[in-house]
């Protein structure tokens, strides 16, 4: 089993950057990637961006590229997601999620443990 604990969301201005911070415990050696997801009300569930703890090979949605760095730091069982020019359209709770089979995946199906989640707030 792997606890997940998501923190840094809150409210920003359009254009405004933001850093998430997800800290992994418990089984964590078990685990194969990272992936942070997002969710606003009527959406479903998307993957925003995703990461393998050894190699660090990364995923970007393409909504996100160019705006948003997926981060590990394998000592500190800690993933982050620094998001930049951040727009109203990225308001959504935050989740990250934790994968236990190989391979890197976009699918919320593949994640096998959640965090509570974080809300992001963009204003306009």
């Amino acid at each position: 089993q792997a606890q997940l604990v998501e923190s840094g969301g809150g409210l920003v201005q359009a254009g405004g950057s933001l850093r998430l911070s997800c800290a992994a415990s418990g089984r964590t050696f078990s685990t194969y990637a990272m992936g942070w997801f997002r969710q606003a009300p009527g959406k479903e569930r998307e993957c925003v961006a995703a990461i393998t703890w050894r190699s660090g090979t990364t995923y970007y949605a393409d909504s996100v590229k160019g705006r948003v760095t997926i981060a590990r730091d394998n000592a500190k069982n800690t993933v982050y997601l620094q998001m930049d020019s951040l727009k109203p359209e990225d308001t959504a709770v935050y989740y990250c999620a934790a994968r236990l089979v190989r391979g890197l995946v976009y699918s919320m199906y593949g994640y096998d443990y959640w965090g509570q989640g974080t809300q992001v707030t963009v204003s306009s």
